[in-house]
C-alpha cells in the first residue's frame, strides 16, 4: 500500500527526478534513506519505472510527431503486431501510436513501407502535429 510519503515522494520526483534524495528528504521532512528505501519499494512495486531524461528532438533533428491511428482486421491480432509506442484504445481505433520522424519522407516511409505491411493492420489514418502546445505531468494524491 502507497501512502502520502510515497505519493509525495513521487509528485516531486516527476517534476525534477534530478533531485537528490537527500535534498527530497529535507524537501519532505525525512532522512534520505528513507528517500531511498521508499523508491526502492515503488520500483519494485513496478509504481516507478525507472528515471528518463527528457530531450528536445526538435533539436536532433526531429522535425514531425505524427498521431496513427491504426485499424486491425481483428481485435484479437493486438498482440501479434509490434510497434514500440502505442495504446490499446477504445473507440474509432484498435490502437493509436505517436511517432516521431526526422522529416515528411522518413513518416511516408514508416507508413508505407513498415506499418502497412504488419500483418493484420487493416489500414491506418496518421495526424501530423503542427506543434505540441502542453506537456505536463498530473497531479498525484492517495486514494
Amino acid at each position: 500500500n502507497l501512502d502520502k510519503l510515497d505519493f509525495q515522494i513521487i509528485q516531486e520526483m516527476m517534476e525534477d527526478a534530478e533531485i537528490s534524495y537527500a535534498d527530497l528528504g529535507k524537501k519532505l521532512f525525512v532522512s534520505g534513506g528513507t528517500i531511498h528505501v521508499r523508491i526502492k519499494k515503488l520500483e519494485e512495486l513496478k509504481v516507478v519505472k525507472g528515471k528518463r531524461l527528457s530531450v528536445d528532438l526538435k533539436l536532433l533533428g526531429y522535425d514531425v510527431i505524427a498521431f496513427i491511428g491504426i485499424f486491425l482486421e481483428k481485435s484479437s491480432l493486438y498482440d501479434s503486431v509490434e510497434i514500440v509506442r502505442l495504446n490499446y484504445t477504445t473507440g474509432n481505433y484498435s490502437m493509436f501510436a505517436e511517432i516521431v520522424c526526422k522529416d515528411i519522407q522518413e513518416l511516408r516511409f514508416v507508413l508505407h513501407d513498415e506499418l502497412q505491411k504488419i500483418k493484420g493492420i487493416e489500414r491506418t489514418e496518421t495526424f501530423i502535429s503542427l506543434e505540441e502546445s502542453l506537456d505536463r505531468n498530473v497531479v498525484v494524491s492517495p486514494l
